[in-house]
Order: structure tokens, then sequence, then C-alpha cells
């Protein structure tokens, strides 16, 4: 099948390459001519693990193309995909002038044949927004077909959730277009019937759905976990406890440091802001978002209680500047709130991260006060204390006598509690982590969830 993604970004990429992967012929298309120029060189733009060879592959075999011909690129599809970004808006909502300016660009070229999909996570009523814009920038002789295809990839196994899929939801209008996304998905649907068949609407919301569920149970936890610390509970008891229920489960559980990316922060305003919007006060979403923005200082909080509000003359140690491992992205995660608050403070920081270090630079430039280290025991040499931020599997079994005589004071953070507290009580290391008492507990915490 020919198909054509609008935006190269992290979904298209990987929806167009995994598309490919399976015989398709996939042309991607962005107005950005230097990021088009490098794909077409083999530079991916972003980290993702076997999304670089996928490309590679799938280019050198005629499969897959890049271009910034946006006429060439509708033409081509018999599916046309909006894979482009959805930013927060001031008030929160998503910010759909993209997605409309790409509609716009698909419908001078569209043919009654083609169908035209949203990819990019939107709220309910876009895909009458994308028809709209379609008709008016066509020639008026037939009705555009559009329908909702969201996707559910987890950064950092972007790759095999496609390949791999638990649910694939589409959201048609008419049966022809429930055809064509059957018949493409076909390959992805062998083992047993993922594919999940809805109205446009709902298609919509159940992005949304999914991702507001998740984060309130880690808000749920976070919250629990700043409870256990008042009344000398362990919050990894309590979630062994909890997720031993089947109707509760382990996934999404882990307490930490609240979560960022691209999408969950995004998408809970996005869905609270469409609630408001229809006279419905969105009470629980606004409390995942609170409770998620606070849990971003925990740290430094801690951090403070132990070193003063004046860091001055103080330098932190940091593992992990992603907002979780796998990935590069560096966006809304909980590190750049900790380096913000401690440079605030007057502090230094020595950092180091296995992929996202290049984004750091990009975000924040040269400073006097953050040194950026390859390797991550350089980064404690002269440091007060260590924080861990981000759960990159590097970082679960240290070698824990080098960091305890580098620091200048045995201290650590750690804030995914990936370390067991009596084993660093035992070691000489003062812990600090979320929901836990130092020296207690019994080292079966360390886990994170995909987001």
């Amino acid at each position: 099948m020919r198909v054509s993604i609008f935006g190269t970004g992290y979904v298209g990429l990987v929806t167009g390459a995994c598309l490919a992967e399976v015989g398709n012929h996939v042309v991607c298309m962005d107005i950005d001519a230097d990021k088009v120029a490098r794909l077409e060189r083999g530079e991916i733009p972003i980290y993702e693990p076997g999304l670089e060879a996928l490309v590679e592959r799938n280019h050198a075999a005629g499969r897959l193309a890049f271009t910034t011909d946006a006429d060439h690129a509708t033409r081509h599809g018999e599916i046309v995909f909006i894979a482009v970004g959805t930013p927060s808006d001031e008030d929160g909502s998503a910010d759909l002038r993209a997605v409309l300016a790409v509609a716009r660009g698909i419908g001078r070229s569209l043919s009654d044949a083609q169908l035209v999909v949203t990819k990019s996570t939107v709220p309910v009523g876009t895909a009458n927004k994308v028809r709209e814009a379609l008709r008016e920038a066509g020639d008026g002789s037939f009705e555009p077909r559009v329908a909702s295809n969201p996707e559910f990839l987890k950064e950092g196994a972007a790759v095999k959730d496609f390949m791999n899929p638990d649910r694939i939801i589409i959201g048609v209008a008419d049966d022809a277009s429930e055809r064509q996304l059957r018949l493409l998905y076909a390959p992805f649907n062998r083992n047993h019937q993922k594919i999940v068949s809805m109205d446009i609407a709902s298609a919509e919301l159940t992005k949304y759905a999914a991702n507001a569920m998740l984060a309130t149970k880690i808000s749920f936890m976070n919250e629990l976990a700043n409870l256990a610390e008042d009344v000398g509970a362990d919050i990894e008891r309590v979630r062994i406890g909890i997720g031993s229920d089947p109707r509760i489960g382990y996934h999404f559980i882990y307490p930490g440091v609240g979560f960022g990316g691209s999408c969950f922060p995004k998408d809970i305003r996005a869905l609270a802001r469409t609630a408001h919007d229809h006279g419905r006060p969105a009470r629980i979403l606004d409390a995942v978002e609170a409770v998620n923005q606070a849990q971003k200082q925990r740290l430094f909080e801690k951090i403070t209680a132990r070193f003063g509000e004046d860091l001055s003359g103080r330098t932190f140690a940091i593992w992990g500047l992603a907002f979780k491992p796998e990935t590069d992205d560096i966006r809304e995660a909980p590190a750049r709130v900790l380096l913000e608050a401690l440079w605030d403070a007057g502090a230094r920081v020595r950092a180091h991260d296995p992929k996202a270090m290049d984004e750091i630079r990009r975000a924040y430039g040269d400073r006097d006060d953050l040194a950026l280290f390859d390797d991550p025991y350089d980064a404690l040499d002269g440091a007060d204390a260590l924080a861990v931020v981000t759960e990159w599997k590097a970082f679960w079994s240290p070698d824990f006598e080098r960091i305890r005589t580098t620091l200048v004071q045995p201290v650590i953070f750690d804030g995914r509690n990936i370390y067991d507290p009596v084993e660093l009580a035992a070691l000489g290391f003062e812990h600090e982590s979320i929901g836990r008492a130092a020296g207690t507990g019994a080292g079966d915490s360390a886990g994170h969830d995909d987001a």
C-alpha cells in the first residue's frame, strides 16, 4: 500500500519506518528541509532504540522516502497520515495550528479515493475541523474522508510497540475507511484481533483517556509516598501490597519525582481544557497535574532540608536528565526542574545522562554553573551529593565504594527508589528516597514504568 505521512517527528518517523518494514511504500513529508536532508543521509534526529537501523534498511530498499514537497506526498498516498505536533497552548488546550495547516495543504491535491487520518494526539472534534480544512482547500468535487488512528507508542520502546501492538484503535465514519485501515494494519493483526473500531469522537477521546488514567496512577502513588514519609511507612512495601491485587496491578505505581515527556503533561492539560470548555470541571485531572508539578520539587526540597536553602558554594551531581530511560527527550523532564531550582539557589551542577546531554546543551547553552560529563563517575568529583533523577539501567548497580570516596559527602538523593536503603546505610551513605525512611526496606523496589 502507498502511504504518506506529514511530520517526521517522533510519531511520524516511527510510524513511517514501521509501515515500510512490512512492505508498504512510504513517503514522509516535512517542511524542514535540513531535517529531510539529514534523514536522506541516514541521520536520525531522535534517539529511539532500533529506529536508526529500521530507517536505514527501508530507505536503502526504496520503501521509505523523505520529501519537502507536500503535493507530491499527498498524491503518493492511498492513506495520508497527519502526525505533527500539538503542543499545549497558553490555556492548556492543544494547539491545532500545525494540524490544520497540514490539512489545508493536503486538501489542495487530495482525490476522492484517498483517506486522511489524524495520527497526532488531538481533542475530540478535531477530525471535523480537519475535514472542513480539506474541504475548503479542495475543488469541492467530493466530500473528503477522514479518520482517527491515535498512537500508543512509549518512548524508548516505540518500535516494539508499533510492530507488536496490544491494540490498534481506529475511529471511522464509513465502511470504506474502515476497510482501508484494516488492510493497512493486517500485518500487525495476525496473532489475534487487535483492531478496535469505533466512531471518530470515541477514538479521539480514547487516547486522552488512556494517558490520563496512567498519569493519575502515578500522581496517586506519589501523593501516597509523601504521606508514607510523614507516617513512617515504606511506600515500596505498600506498592507491593496493592500491586498484588489484580484489580490494581503493578504497572504505573512506582513512586518517584513525577512524570514528564511530550505526552502525559500536555494531554492532561488538553483533556482538562476540553472538560472546562464543556462546563464540566475536571477535578481529578486538575489534581493530577497539581500533584505532579509539586512532586517535581521533591528532590530539591530534600536537598535544601539537608544542606539549607542557600546553596551558594555547593556542587551537586545529577545522574539522569531525560524524562525517562531509553530516550533523549527532556521535555518537561523532572531533572530540568531540579537543575533550575539548584541554579536559582546558587548551586553548581555536574551531570551525566547516557543520551540526553546534547539536548540539555541545546536547551541551556554554555553555563558556568553546569558541567556535563560522558562518564557518570566524573560528574561526582567535588560534588557534595548525588541526585539520581532518571533510572537508566547503568545506574542501578553502580560502584558504591567509588561513589562514596569521590563525593565530598556520602549523600545520595534517590529520586526513583532504585537503591536499597538498608544496603546504603550499611555502606555508610546518607540515603534519601521517595516515601521511604532511611535504613528501611528490603531492596525490592527497583523498577520503572514506560510512559
